[in-house]
């Protein structure tokens, strides 16, 4: 959503405390003033051009807030952002028998694991906002970012963290890391849990740390990892998913064999410079491919596509 309300339109984001998750609003973020937060009670009077859905519950949730159907009396878009759930390649996803609401995927992996159907589906890639070239590397430790690593666990390859502390300590950050030595059964000084901070104080933190590693076996291409490049760290990552296709070797080290790994994270613990020039080649690559201009820009030519009635 940060990425999201970058563009020149009016956003409307339901806001209730008593809803939870369903109505969060701002949630207090810095965000332009065009992202206006507004009471489910009040949205069936306003004038919307177009509804963005992200969850399967909102699609009920439009017809109870705005009176309107999405798809046949109010043009709506999808968005997707997790692999398929259970099967790699046999999910069939919520919209897959619907032609009147388009489909976004955030990568082309999961638009290529999806079972889409007939829903027309398109791909928008992540876009991040730069938030400077901040490395340092003065710290000879890795960091990572997982939230909710103990219950997702092999899903987030929270489990390889164990052999790969043996390279270097691992800082991870994120929700529900707090204690996560414990669940490892690892000294706290080879995997620490940090816990979640501010994007700010987050981004000074990761820069700090020598080498960036992202091990998920089985999301989407995490915010994080493209995060890290911008900062201008070196990157060992899992190459699942979108992984490969997405982080370049001049970027740092992308594997399915975690003893290949652990060497790479050793490789740039021990050689700083080298850290230092891949995470600079790591930070062109990010601007060069996720950049926030673009991102923008293909959101506004399919909101306009699909504000002018020719989706679905």
């Amino acid at each position: 959503m940060t990425s999201f309300v970058q563009g020149r339109h009016r956003y409307l984001l339901p806001y209730d405390a008593e809803l939870g998750d369903w109505a969060r609003g701002r949630r207090g973020r810095d965000w332009p003033g065009n992202a206006i937060e507004i009471a489910p009670a009040d949205l069936a009077d306003e004038d919307i051009d177009v509804v963005v859905l992200q969850r399967p519950h909102e699609l009920d949730l439009v017809s109870e807030w705005l009176r309107r159907s999405p798809g046949s009396d109010l043009p709506a878009i999808y968005v997707e952002h997790d692999t398929p759930p259970e099967h790699a390649a046999l999910t069939r996803h919520v919209l897959a028998d619907r032609t009147d609401i388009q489909l976004v995927h955030v990568t082309h992996f999961n638009r290529l694991m999806w079972d889409n159907g007939r829903c027309p589906t398109t791909v928008i890639p992540h876009g991040v906002l730069d938030p400077g070239h901040l490395y340092t590397g003065e710290l000879p430790r890795a960091a990572t970012i997982i939230n909710e690593p103990v219950r997702r666990w092999r899903i987030t390859g929270t489990d390889l963290l164990d052999p790969l502390s043996d390279a270097a300590p691992i800082d991870v950050y994120g929700m529900g890391t707090e204690g996560l030595h414990r669940a490892l059964r690892v000294d706290p000084q080879r995997v620490c849990g940090v816990g979640d901070f501010t994007q700010d104080r987050l981004h000074v933190e990761l820069a700090r740390r020598r080498v960036f590693v992202h091990v998920p076996r089985w999301t989407s291409l995490g915010m994080s990892v493209i995060e890290a490049m911008y900062l201008g760290m070196p990157i060992v990552a899992l190459g699942t998913t979108e992984a490969s296709a997405s982080i370049p070797a001049e970027a740092g080290v992308v594997s399915t064999e975690p003893g290949i790994l652990a060497e790479a994270i050793r490789q740039f613990l021990h050689e700083p410079m080298f850290a230092q020039l891949t995470g600079k080649a790591a930070r062109h690559w990010a601007q060069a491919n996720f950049g926030i201009d673009e991102f923008v820009a293909r959101w506004d030519r399919l909101l306009t596509y699909i504000a002018d009635g020719q989706g679905g």
